[in-house]
């Protein structure tokens, strides 16, 4: 059986050794009075109900699944509503929302924190309040001051969950195609009709009311994604006092059969006639959307950061336990009959990726978080455009990038425990299916590979991109002269060096066909992903030489995981700039009869 203990040690490591989280948040007006006490305490809470309340329902949750009863009624798995319940009655929805809406007023990297303890615990369950808190973000964003206050308190408190429903059966990715109409009535509601696929949480039997946010195109919208607005369609339609009312023509057709995440449900989304309210101005409803699809993507990280850090927990304590063939170098426990895994250097590797893939994965989205901190809270304007610069800019990183090590480390797992890796029994092969649904969903990590690329680098010329280089280059000047540091300095220097040449390079190509941008994105994204796990794997390198003599373990193990990390992972880079520099021609110039 699986087992979870929240990180406390290595997430306190990050947020205050590292980050210096406190300082930062003494220079924002909101959260000056937040300090490391606070925030620790309140993790050591929510970790206490991950690991008591949702990871104990986890297993069951994905052999029960949801439960479709037919006319638009589902079920969660047993236990989930209890665990919700629970989750509210302790005020955890509101953690991170504003006090002017019934929330606690916490900074978003706590509330990222928690998240992560939430995936690691159970990610299926953890699906339901984290679109909640999208939709929260969306409206709060563009909505209407009488719809903030009639939504806003029952999202922020539970009582209430929300979705996003954008996917249609014959588009997904390209919602310029998108089909569902709105058809504006006298009482200026709207009356929509559709079909959504794919609708994370978008029926259940949490809360007493689902909050639908709706992609549709009015009447007379222009074609393409320029003729999408947005829109609130509530399960029920609340009445003149806010509470549920009239059943709303929106209504669950089935629920689909998918390889992971059981215990959440993965709806059809039929509207026939469903009333609605516009949010923010017509046709602009993709940029209403972004709000919550950014915060999604973010949150897609941590879904998988969460079960990295889970099946390497278990994995390792195989590995102390496995009993298997001797060490190479001769027993290492000869009073067994065998050696445990833990002695064979493959393991190792195998564990150590896992453990340098997510602590790095940990430091880096926390980080981020942060940068959400500065850029909604900052007084000064420059510092909360460099902030919103970089939550531009890393946002498809911390997807794609993480998402595929994520499916990679619980791969790793399952194999360090075998063949009883690949049955249910010890819970590892379900990691390995609920990982591979996040580099898929909030945007394949190709089309975060393509956003990277041509949006977020060639489509301001590299200035967001240098931004995040000046980091580096600052470390490199500050550090580049110790020489214990070099084995980290260097290497991350050149790759830097790298990184701009090939941006250079393949910018210059793309001018002339765009499909060699396409035909680089992907590689070009892991690149940058190395260049930026480096740059946190290089500081956390160097508090640990700081306290290497402390007696805590932990800055002994974060200087050999970065050493494993500077000399096994980061090299893979060699490989894809040069695939990255074969060009589009080995792809395109391939006609679609040869395949």
């Amino acid at each position: 059986m699986a087992q979870y203990q929240p990180p406390m040690r290595d997430m306190q490591f990050i947020l205050h050794e590292l980050l210096q989280t406190e300082a930062t948040l003494a220079e924002l007006p909101a959260h000056a009075e937040t300090g490391r006490e606070l925030i620790d305490q309140v993790l050591e809470e929510g970790g206490k109900f991950c690991a008591e309340v949702l990871f104990p329902i986890n297993r069951s949750g994905d052999e029960e699944g949801c439960t479709y009863e037919g006319d638009g009624v589902v079920r969660t798995p047993q236990g989930f509503k209890a665990a919700w319940q629970q989750f509210c009655q302790a005020g955890w929805p509101t953690l991170t929302s504003a006090p002017e809406h019934g929330g606690q007023g916490l900074p978003h990297i706590v509330g990222m924190a928690f998240q992560e303890m939430m995936n690691a615990a159970n990610q299926a369950w953890a699906m339901y309040p984290g679109l909640t808190h999208g939709a929260y973000a969306c409206l709060v964003e563009h909505g209407t001051p009488e719809q903030k206050a009639l939504y806003l308190p029952k999202l922020v408190s539970g009582e209430w969950s929300g979705t996003m429903c954008l996917t249609e059966p014959h588009c997904g990715t390209d919602l310029g195609l998108l089909r569902t109409r709105a058809e504006p009535q006298a009482d200026g509601s709207y009356l929509i009709s559709g079909t959504k696929i794919f609708i994370s949480s978008g029926e259940h039997d949490l809360t007493g009311n689902i909050v639908h946010l709706v992609l549709a195109r009015l009447p007379d919208a222009p074609q393409g994604t320029k003729g999408i607005s947005l829109f609130i369609v509530p399960k029920f339609i609340p009445d003149a006092d806010g509470r549920p009312g009239e059943r709303n023509g929106v209504k669950c057709a089935r629920i689909e059969e998918k390889m992971g995440i059981h215990g959440n449900a993965t709806c059809v989304i039929d509207l026939d006639g469903a009333r609605g309210w516009l949010v923010g101005e017509p046709n602009r409803g993709l940029q209403a959307m972004f709000v919550m699809m950014n915060s999604a993507r973010i949150g897609v990280g941590l879904q998988s950061l969460g079960l990295m850090e889970v099946a390497y927990q278990n994995s390792l304590v195989y590995a102390k336990e496995r009993l298997q063939m001797r060490s190479l170098t001769g027993p290492k426990a000869p009073d067994k009959p065998a050696d445990p895994i833990i002695v064979h250097p493959d393991v190792r590797r195998m564990l150590l990726t896992q453990k340098a893939y997510t602590e790095g994965a940990r430091a880096f989205a926390y980080w981020l978080a942060l940068q959400s901190d500065v850029a909604h809270g900052h007084p000064d304007e420059a510092v909360r455009q460099g902030a919103e610069d970089m939550l531009a800019l890393l946002t498809p990183i911390v997807k794609a990038f993480t998402t595929d090590n994520g499916f990679a480390t619980t791969n790793l797992a399952l194999q360090i425990y075998g063949g009883h890796g690949y049955i249910r029994e010890w819970g590892m092969e379900q990691y390995v299916r609920d990982a591979r649904i996040n580099m898929i969903y909030e945007g394949t990590n190709a089309i975060q590979s393509l956003d990277l690329l041509g949006r977020k680098v060639l489509g301001d010329s590299g200035a967001r991109l240098r931004k995040f280089g000046k980091l580096i280059a600052e470390l490199v000047e500050a550090e580049g002269t110790n020489e214990d540091m070099a084995e980290f300095i260097d290497p991350l220097a050149d790759l830097g060096q790298k990184v701009e040449k090939l941006t250079m390079e393949i910018g210059m190509k793309a001018l002339q066909n765009p499909d060699e941008a396409g035909a680089a994105a992907v590689d070009y994204l892991r690149v940058v992903g190395h260049l930026v796990l480096g740059y946190f794997w290089a500081r956390m390198a160097k508090l640990a030489l700081e306290h290497q003599d402390d007696d805590d373990l932990i800055y002994r193990a974060k200087l050999a995981t970065a050493r494993f990390y500077f000399a096994r992972l980061m090299p893979e880079t060699a490989a894809l700039i040069r695939s990255a520099r074969a060009g589009s021609a080995t792809l395109m110039d391939v006609g679609v009869e040869l395949f």
